[in-house]
């Protein structure tokens, strides 16, 4: 954590822990094994209780819910007007710690052909709240815990059959939605026409009826209560109006990793997409719905932005005139990693998947991928979660193009096209201070860009999408004035005021300049954003003298991943990783500027505690007397 929020969480929480959305919410797939398993998504729904929310992407099957507050097995389908049903011996069979045990071989949530999406809420002030009520037959005042005023409710009888009702801020508290039906908004006594507050909702007929028993979700809006200070938003319940031109823009303040949205002035579907599942920039989304049956299938929806989402097309959920309403929560991680393992992993030959095929394993979603070959020949392939399933080369200046792998995995990439052979990887996951991912659209006028990275980027990698510029990077040691280009092995050239506008980036936005390889009019674009956090990732910059030195990159066992490039004269984009092998004799490198074959043969790096040590070797060239080099290490 920065000095600054470190101030800011001792100032804002008094002594709190801080509470981030990784802790509250989780998007976690899996496969049905037919038996028993157990889900571990980091939420803890034994000791705060929650809501599991399960939904089969490849049959026609139920939604279900399971929630503390009624118990393990019991389910409701958010499709169906049916009360509580009991799936023992399946079902949901325990609620952990850090997530929640699956019982026996039901297509609803763990058949050995399912695989499944789960969405795991877990009870938080100013996020989500689960509360349990008798109806008595008139208007009624029931009490929650939320800490806010709810910005959606979704309530369901549980004891008989009853449709999911549903208020939201933005419809008032004088009509209603229905989850488990296409209907657009229509008037109602549900909410005896008062507005909730931040202790208490209120229902009247039809959701009062003497004797019944209910269920209620309560989602906060805009609340704050997360972050280092305790001041940011996690999910929000907003409306919007349809403009029927793609490229309609939804401002949250954040960038959302779930998203559901419902058209309120005429019929439709609950719409439900998830980064997980797919929710890339440029192409279809995954797309399940909360009152079907339907298997999940893909169309065009949107796009998740630094600050929000956009629509890109001109129908549903963007037709014009049309109003709209959502829930979104935003991405995370929030929490500025602690260690360089949690977010990054050499990998030096993946793993075959039985079926045929080659998996990369993490254990954490992989947000950007760099896959090399090892022999002559062999392409550095990019990919990227928020791009989907496309790629881009390292080593030349292509437009992207379409991928085998798929990033619809909670840990790691596969490929199930075909097997890879002589083949590694550097994985890595987006997190505050470490890594962000940014796709734009440049428009050939100098102008900022957001991001999400929460501080200063050091070193950014910017690349055409739908064009075949080069690769630019920058890097704050040499300032907005110069760029390196990562396809060549040209030294740095004075190319900062035509890519950066001649500005160095902030924590919150990054510059750019008229030059077509940053900014070129209607060409899509992205950015590989990285900075230096304590003791797990170091941006750094030196100077060669020629013999052998210590680089410290304040670890402390060690880097596992260092890239080099000289920046006075020509040289390659080196790297060195501890899958391969960095030790203190020869030491594989690969460059991923070209598609030269794994070199092993020379001894250009060595281990040190704090970082690493660079030789001067004739082979590589990377510790040159008075020459400059910069790079990224990663402990």
């Amino acid at each position: 954590m920065s000095l600054a929020k470190a101030l800011q969480a001792a100032a804002g929480n008094a002594g709190a822990e801080a509470t981030y959305i990784e802790d509250v919410f989780s998007t976690y797939l899996y496969t049905g094994n037919g038996s028993t398993q157990t889900i571990t998504n980091g939420i803890d729904l034994a000791g705060e209780g929650g809501l599991v929310w399960i939904k089969r992407r490849n049959g026609v099957y139920n939604h279900v819910l399971y929630d503390t507050a009624r118990g393990v097995n019991l389910s409701l389908s958010s499709n169906t007007t049916a009360g509580n049903v009991n799936q023992a011996p399946d079902g949901v069979s325990a609620f952990g710690a850090t997530g929640f045990s699956l019982n026996g071989n039901s297509h609803l949530d763990n058949n050995t052909t399912g695989t499944y999406a789960s969405w795991t809420f877990r009870k938080a002030e100013k996020f989500f709240d689960v509360v349990t009520y008798t109806g008595n037959g008139s208007a009624m005042t029931i009490s929650h815990n939320l800490g806010a005023v709810p910005g959606c409710m979704i309530v369901k009888r549980t004891d008989s059959t009853g449709e999911w009702k549903v208020y939201h801020r933005s419809t008032g508290n004088g009509n209603e939605l229905v989850l488990n039906s296409i209907g657009n908004s229509a008037a109602t006594t549900s909410w005896n026409s008062t507005t909730p507050t931040s202790t208490s909702f209120y229902v009247d007929a039809p959701l009062n009826t003497n004797g019944a028993t209910y269920v209620a979700y309560l989602f906060a809006h805009d609340a704050g209560g997360f972050g280092d200070d305790g001041s940011e938003n996690v999910i929000s319940c907003g409306s919007y109006t349809g403009t029927g031109v793609a490229g309609n823009t939804i401002t949250l303040g954040y960038e959302p990793q779930w998203v559901m949205i419902k058209q309120t002035n005429d019929t439709s579907n609950w719409y439900m997409i998830d980064v997980m599942r797919g929710f890339p920039v440029g192409s279809a989304d995954a797309r399940l719905f909360a009152n079907t049956t339907a298997v999940e299938d893909v169309s065009t929806i949107g796009n998740p932005t630094a600050t929000g989402f956009s629509l890109d097309t001109a129908g549903f959920p963007n037709a014009s005139g049309n109003t709209y309403i959502y829930i979104a929560i935003r991405r995370g991680p929030m929490k500025t990693p602690e260690s360089g393992t949690s977010v990054f992993v050499p990998d030096a030959s993946g793993n075959n998947i039985p079926s045929g095929g080659i998996a990369y394993n993490t254990t954490f979603p992989v947000d950007w991928f760099i896959q090399k070959g090892k022999a002559s020949g062999t392409d550095g392939f990019a990919h990227t979660r928020l791009l989907g399933s496309t790629y881009l080369a390292t080593n030349l200046t292509n437009a992207e193009a379409a991928s085998g792998f798929t990033f619809d995995t909670n840990e790691g990439v596969k490929h199930s096209g075909f097997n890879f052979t002589d083949r590694c990887a550097w994985l890595f996951q987006r997190a505050p201070g470490f890594f962000d991912v940014v796709c734009y659209t440049g428009t050939g006028v100098a102008r900022t860009v957001n991001h999400n990275l929460g501080v200063a980027p050091e070193l950014m990698i910017v690349k055409q999408r739908s064009g075949s510029d080069s690769w630019k990077v920058y890097v704050s040691s040499l300032t907005a004035a110069y760029a390196i280009t990562l396809n060549e092995t040209t030294q740095k050239e004075l190319q900062g005021s035509v890519l950066w506008n001649s500005t160095d980036p902030t924590s919150s936005v990054f510059s750019l300049g008229t030059g077509n390889a940053s900014n070129a009019n209607n060409t899509t674009l992205v950015a590989y954003l990285f900075a230096t956090v304590p003791g797990v990732s170091k941006v750094f910059s030196y100077t060669g003298n020629g013999s052998s030195q210590t680089i410290n990159c304040g670890f402390s066992g060690g880097a596992r991943f260092v890239l080099i490039k000289r920046t006075d004269s020509t040289g390659d984009w080196y790297v060195w990783d501890t899958a391969r092998g960095m030790v203190a004799a020869n030491d594989p490198h690969l460059s991923l500027n070209n598609t030269a074959a794994e070199v092993t043969t020379d001894d250009s790096v060595d281990t040190a505690s704090t970082g690493f040590i660079v030789n001067q070797v004739a082979a590589t060239n990377v510790n040159v007397s008075s020459a400059t080099y910069v790079g990224l290490a990663i402990a």
